[in-house]
């Protein structure tokens, strides 16, 4: 019996679903259906069986099955892998993944090992495996362990590693910690990556609008404004710094570009409630003036923080004013620095770490000074690297072009699907579907043509590559419920273009033909409908494109390595 049956099949035992199993372990409902579906398998002796077991114990003690206990199921569950068994596709992925987040040096790590390059290149892409995993894994972590032992590099690592500089003080701990980071199924916690792709899928910017009373907002017209150059010391002072900052940009005359770039200590601040209100007021009248914001992350955080500050941005994002970018080797251990910029106005900042409250910003309008600023923001711009590229209707033609280089590359493409391909309706039922929705003449031409392109890009990319669908097959009762729209997104319609349930049926139909006589596509049925506006579309180890079909139409792609990676081993999870 594999793995996989004999945990499914005390699930059957028990009558239990999967969120029952992840309630009870502590493991995410994600890592359960890893398990459940073949995706994964965990390591013999690793911490997950244990919880495993655990949680099966705990529910058959109340269903008052007594026969059912931690160590038979340990002992089975166990008697299904091998002592030492890898996933080797999962070390591949943790591999890639140390080595884009750490930014190692291949060719130094190889010649300090004794290998050859290229054979590290092919473990990175997939061509072959280590003869010998375990040893494989000591190896890499005893050159990590030598490379990164600095106080400096230590922090890189514990950020990597989720876990702070005290656990990697200890060289054996340190090398144990990096150890069961390349040998464990997941370096990122899906978890995030869950609750980061539902706060996507469910986010309406129209609402939102209405609730923040954005649309109600006016950009007050106050002649001859000028903030005079001023020095603010203490955290108290400083937030006030921010604000006049905006301010001063907002009722300026200019409409240039605004720069922000920080790694200023932001937990004190963010702590202050009324602060925080007032701070996304005077960036939600900036957008509303209609400035474009570029703004660099800090990403030296542990995953979690890296995820949470991620979604305080979306509504942002969705506007399509903010260009994200993130910086590589960043982070310093002595001093922290904040640069704003806009048309008329420069805010710096400085504080050593630690010592928030004994820092200082500087507000300027100075024109030389304020030049000297906007340069030095063109340097850091020069030095950045897009955390992703944000696609609106403002931008189509951009989009499009990046959809037809990116049809050209090399790959396997897996997509997680809210609705059915449009590359596999026919015209005749889109032109129906289009016509029952009361659809003007020019929208429709504009969609047929749209799809036109879309069928074109997608035989280009199964001429010499696959693609992997999830797609959702429901009952009548839960079609009814999931009211389940044409996905649209690259038409930037932004229009609820809705399916009757024999038109998605039908669609389903034609989906299957497509894929008996397609080679190099295929699907797989998704029972749950995870997501109801978003398309989740990965090309493994170059980018992710997360589609919104609606309110608003949108497109995020991502090639950060550590948010990429995290999405490339999400899996959605099962529903029960």
């Amino acid at each position: 019996m594999n793995f996989n049956e004999e945990l499914n099949n005390y699930l059957k035992i028990l009558n239990c679903s999967s969120k029952d199993l992840s309630i009870a372990s502590g493991l995410s409902p994600a890592t359960i259906s890893r398990y459940r579906n073949t995706d994964r398998v965990p390591i013999y002796n690793s911490s997950h069986i244990e919880k495993l077991a655990i949680g099966i114990e705990k529910i058959a003690k109340v269903k008052n099955i007594n026969t059912i206990t931690k160590d038979i199921v340990l002992e089975n569950l166990k008697s299904t892998l091998l002592m030492g068994n890898l996933n080797f596709e999962q070390l591949r992925n943790n591999f890639n993944f140390l080595i884009d987040t750490l930014e190692i040096n291949v060719s130094e790590m190889a010649k300090a090992l004794s290998f050859d390059p290229s054979y590290f290149s092919r473990i990175r892409t997939g061509k072959r495996t280590p003869a010998n995993p375990e040893a494989f894994i000591n190896s890499v972590c005893n050159f990590i362990a030598h490379k990164y032992n600095s106080t400096d590099a230590k922090n890189s690592v514990a950020l990597f590693l989720n876990c702070s500089l005290e656990d990697i003080l200890d060289e054996s701990s340190y090398y144990e910690k990096l150890q069961i980071a390349l040998s464990q199924n997941s370096l990122t916690n899906t978890n995030e990556i869950d609750i980061f792709l539902q706060k996507l899928d469910d986010f309406n910017l129209n609402e939102y609008i209405k609730a923040i009373h954005f649309d109600e907002l006016k950009v007050p017209n106050v002649p001859f404004y000028k903030h005079s150059s001023k020095t603010y010391y203490g955290t108290e002072k400083m937030k006030q710094a921010e604000l006049d900052f905006f301010k001063s940009t907002v009722l300026s005359k200019s409409n240039e570009d605004v720069f922000m770039c920080s790694d200023m200590p932001m937990e004190d601040m963010a702590k202050d409630v009324k602060f925080s209100k007032k701070w996304m007021f005077a960036i939600a009248m900036t957008l509303k003036k209609g400035l474009h914001i570029n703004m660099i992350h800090n990403l030296d955080r542990p995953f979690n923080e890296l995820m949470l500050g991620l979604e305080s941005w979306i509504p942002i994002y969705m506007t399509g004013q903010v260009s994200p970018y993130y910086l590589t080797n960043s982070q310093s251990n002595v001093c922290c620095q904040l640069n704003y910029v806009s048309g008329k106005y420069a805010l710096c900042g400085e504080c050593i770490r630690g010592f928030h409250n004994d820092g200082k910003y500087y507000l300027t309008g100075n024109m030389d000074e304020v030049s000297y600023y906007k340069n030095k923001a063109k340097l850091i711009l020069g030095k950045a690297n897009f955390l992703m590229n944000i696609y609106t209707n403002a931008n189509e033609n951009l989009f499009k072009t990046f959809i037809f280089n990116y049809s050209k590359l090399e790959g396997h493409r897996k997509r997680f699907l809210a609705s059915l391909p449009i590359a596999t309706i026919s015209e005749e039922l889109l032109l129906k579907i289009l016509k029952r929705n009361q659809l003007s003449e020019k929208e429709i031409s504009n969609i047929l043509k749209n799809v036109q392109q879309q069928k074109e890009i997608i035989n280009t990319i199964l001429k010499n590559n696959t693609i992997f669908d999830k797609i959702p097959k429901l009952s009548i009762e839960d079609f009814d419920n999931s009211k389940i729209n044409l996905f649209l997104a690259t038409t930037f319609c932004d229009k609820q273009i809705s399916y009757t349930y024999e038109e998605y049926l039908e669609h389903l139909d034609l989906t299957e033909k497509f894929s008996k006589k397609t080679k190099n596509y295929s699907y797989e049925i998704n029972p749950n409908n995870t997501f109801r506006n978003i398309q989740v579309t990965i090309l493994k180890d170059n980018c992710v494109i997360i589609s919104k079909n609606l309110e608003p139409s949108i497109h995020f792609v991502i090639k950060h390595p550590k948010l990429r990676n995290a999405i490339e081993n999400f899996i959605a999870p099962v529903v029960q």
